[in-house]
């Protein structure tokens, strides 16, 4: 019975020394991480709101991220363009000084000497790279050079020139998400920002007969526009018009073929979409090239790039053409230059959303992180009052449990 009653004594003494040991080194433990919270079991209601505080500062961290390097690529961007502005500010001015007529045909090629010099100047700005690698001109195309120059003779030039510039970017963006459902574009297209003029597009075949044979799509300007079987050009019109895309369409009075107007300054892209041929039946595009150079050679085309209003206005410098000069290559100039201004804006307005944005996201995650520190943190003063108590407890215990063992062996044989 003694033995029996000592052994019960015994795992009493124990259970209450790891006790004791358990929380002193739960204590340690919470001090050590700074966390109230170290197990569920701790408290389930403040872990639970915890885990969901830390879950919404993980969103709100990528939603900084994301908007800081979209205002970066912003900022970049717009000092590109307004580097561009400037250049065809002076680009202007040459136009002006030479269309006055007091020059001799030698004064006026040294002026297309430095317009040259400027419009390789505006092709650098136009394949201009960020800080990350990526193109800020090619639309979602990030790693392709967007402008591609191609060389020629000119009759008033012994050297190769610029006679074109093309564009192998795209015209899709690419939407951030900047916070719950809320996402900005990015990704600037180069045939809208170096654009100069409204550009038209004029079929000459006869589209009065026309039906669509099934159902498809055409993209216009980057928009997908459905159509169904049995569509005639009327309601091909309507739904292109309807569409969004910054382009309106008509048919024409006298050749009765598609007419295709930019609504603002920027290159038309066409392509008919899943195997159809609704666009290359109406005489629009033709098989075999990629937008925007699948335009058919029965195409009549007007409104030109900023590069081409600038190799225009050299080409009339080495020519002695004054009169083209004074007239349609300023007013080309003069578009351009508007255009890229309204872009500059455009751009400015992003940068400064962005930065709208960002203030927002900083003061979310500020209260967020207060929140979350309500729930687990530690309070300092509680936990070290507690640890002494539970220090001193422990060694009570150790010292109760000394006493009750200091009899051995040797006391009972006496």
């Amino acid at each position: 019975m003694r033995r029996i009653s000592s052994n019960i004594q015994h795992h009493d003494l124990q259970a209450a020394l790891r006790k004791q040991e358990f929380r002193v080194n739960d204590i340690n433990s919470k001090i050590g991480n700074q966390r109230r919270i170290g197990n569920l079991r701790d408290d389930p209601l403040a872990a639970g709101h915890s885990v969901r505080y830390k879950s919404h500062l993980a969103r709100l961290d990528r939603f900084e991220r994301n908007t800081k390097t979209i205002q970066d690529r912003f900022s970049i961007t717009e000092g590109y363009v307004n580097q561009s502005l400037q250049v065809m500010q002076r680009v202007r001015e040459l136009s002006l000084t030479a269309a006055h007529g007091t020059f001799t045909p030698e004064d006026l090629k040294n002026m297309a000497t430095e317009v040259d010099e400027l419009l390789k100047e505006l092709v650098s700005n136009g394949n201009a790279v960020g800080p990350d690698g990526i193109r800020l001109f090619a639309g979602t195309k990030s790693f392709t050079e967007p402008f591609e120059l191609v060389l020629g003779d000119n009759d008033h030039s012994e050297e190769p020139m610029i006679m074109q510039v093309r564009y192998n970017g795209s015209v899709d963006t690419k939407d951030i998400e900047i916070d719950n459902q809320s996402y900005m574009a990015t990704g600037e297209s180069g045939n809208r920002t170096f654009w100069a003029e409204q550009q038209s597009l004029f079929s000459e075949v006869d589209a009065r007969s026309y039906t669509v044979p099934a159902d498809t799509s055409i993209e216009v300007d980057g928009i997908t526009v459905p159509l169904a079987a049995g569509d005639n050009v009327h309601a091909i019109i309507a739904k292109i018009n309807d569409s969004g895309a910054a382009v309106k369409a008509n048919l024409d009075p006298v050749t009765n073929g598609l007419n295709l107007t930019t609504t603002d300054a920027r290159q038309l892209w066409l392509r008919d979409c899943d195997g159809g041929t609704v666009l290359s039946s109406l005489g629009m595009v033709h098989d075999g090239q990629r937008p925007p150079y699948n335009i058919a050679p029965s195409v009549r085309v007007s409104g030109g790039s900023l590069f081409d209003s600038v190799i225009t206005l050299r080409n009339a410098m080495l020519s002695g053409d004054q009169e083209s000069i004074g007239g349609r290559v300023l007013g080309s100039i003069d578009s351009a230059i508007d255009n890229l201004t309204t872009r500059m804006a455009g751009i400015g307005s992003k940068y400064e959303r962005a930065t709208v944005t960002l203030a927002r996201l900083d003061n979310q995650i500020l209260n967020t992180t207060a929140a979350e520190s309500r729930e687990g943190d530690l309070d300092f003063t509680k936990a070290v009052t507690d640890l002494k108590m539970y220090e001193y407890t422990h060694q009570a215990a150790l010292s109760i449990a000394g006493k009750l063992y200091s009899n051995t062996l040797l006391n009972y044989m006496r």
